[in-house]
């Protein structure tokens, strides 16, 4: 009965919600192929470490290009046709990725520009439509939703592609012996698939488009500087998110089966726990959560530093997977509300402040991505993978301070 419930409830949230639902909950099938296989496939074919940190510096630019050229798109296109345009061309740069043979250094930081570029177009476009389609009250719920399945196929995916994986290396079918690469292969073509069904679900909605076509400013209000350094504090570690797990699993434990197990088990304690949340907490919930969010992280990453070992990676694991969504689902309601605030105050169009905070996210995560190499240049690749992730972390704790700052700004603003 309780799942009839739910049901009701998704049913009676406005057809742009229930879509944008049901296109994220599809694509995100995709995006832990994009999360994390692929680091684990540099690894695989590379074995080191700082060449998975380029390519993940190079997809961040990728990002912040793609921001830039949507705002100039969005004079033509809507923003739910670039928002498809994303979804395919991820998938197809994956495929790329994928189906080229010799890995060299050029030829990863052109497909990480690549696959940023076309997953920039994914994320921004979502961040409009998302921020046209809910009110604060609605988006705890919303983006709770969203992360339980995010959770879900986290837990889902990695098991079967790391089983699939091992299931297919050595074996031969039709006289071609096939290895881990080619499993990739087959892996990102269903990948397409079921892109091309995101985009026709996707197609059903009817969105509104921006109605400025004038995105580019330099200088804002400072409600939205302070905003931008949240943003900063957030990229810091989101580069870290993607590349340490993949990196220190491959350097610690074992292949991608080891990888998608630990990475769905993980998974399991955070699915449930984040749609709950979003199903009962109110916006004054956030920062309690958002707190809760950081610690995990940090203490995750003391875990890692201090133990440096098989047992230091799954507990790091675990509190990652555990922070992600949690961090998420007090993040973004967070972001849209001070849009929402900002965009009032200074009559500007809203993709402004979603292109802007793609600059704020690229900085923080350059400065991740540079600290890592920074520190296994002049060190070792060992001290970067053991010192940088509880560095960041440390810092990441000054947004708990920083996100109570701005709601307490709006709030008395109103």
């Amino acid at each position: 009965m309780k799942g009839l419930n739910e049901l009701a409830f998704f049913k009676s949230q406005p057809k742009e919600i229930r879509t944008l639902l049901v296109t994220n909950l599809l694509f995100a099938m995709v995006l832990p192929l994009i999360e994390i296989f692929a680091g684990a496939y540099i690894m695989r074919n590379t074995g080191s470490p700082s060449w998975v940190v380029v390519y993940q510096l190079c997809m961040y630019v990728g990002v912040v290009m793609s921001a830039m050229v949507n705002g100039l798109l969005l004079k033509w296109f809507k923003s739910s046709q670039l928002y498809t345009f994303g979804i395919i061309i991820s998938a197809i740069a994956l495929m790329v990725m994928m189906f080229i043979r010799s890995v060299t250094l050029p030829m990863l930081c052109a497909t990480g520009f690549l696959i940023g570029l076309s997953t920039g177009f994914f994320w921004t476009n979502r961040y409009l439509l998302t921020l046209y389609s809910t009110n604060d009250e609605n988006r705890n719920y919303f983006f709770g939703f969203e992360s339980f399945f995010f959770s879900l196929w986290n837990i889902v995916i990695p098991i079967v592609v790391g089983a699939f994986l091992a299931y297919v290396d050595g074996r031969t079918i039709f006289g071609m012996t096939l290895d881990v690469n080619a499993g990739y292969r087959v892996i990102t073509m269903v990948a397409f698939v079921i892109a091309i069904c995101a985009c026709l679900v996707l197609s059903r909605g009817k969105f509104r488009s921006p109605e400025s076509k004038n995105f580019f400013y330099l200088r804002y209000h400072r409600l939205w500087n302070k905003l931008l350094s949240l943003a900063g504090l957030k990229g810091m570690v989101q580069g870290f998110l993607v590349t340490a797990p993949a990196i220190l699993i491959m350097k610690f434990i074992g292949g991608e089966g080891e990888l998608g197990l630990i990475q769905g088990i993980a998974g399991a304690l955070t699915a449930i726990l984040v749609y709950v949340l979003g199903r009962v907490a109110k916006p004054e919930d956030r920062m309690k959560i958002f707190g809760f969010g950081l610690l995990v992280f940090f203490l995750g990453t003391v875990a890692n530093s201090v133990l440096f070992s098989g047992v230091g990676v799954i507990v790091f694991i675990l509190c990652k997977v555990l922070f992600q969504p949690i961090h998420d689902l007090a993040y973004l309601p967070t972001m849209m509300k001070t849009i929402d605030a900002v965009s009032k105050i200074e009559k500007r169009d809203e993709y402004t402040y979603i292109m802007s905070h793609e600059f704020g996210l690229f900085a923080g995560r350059a400065f991740g991505m540079l600290l890592f190499i920074v520190l296994a240049k002049v060190f070792s690749e060992d001290i970067a993978l053991r010192y940088a992730l509880v560095i960041v972390g440390a810092i990441q704790m000054l947004s708990l301070p920083l996100a109570k700052n701005i709601i307490k700004e709006i709030d008395g603003n109103k």
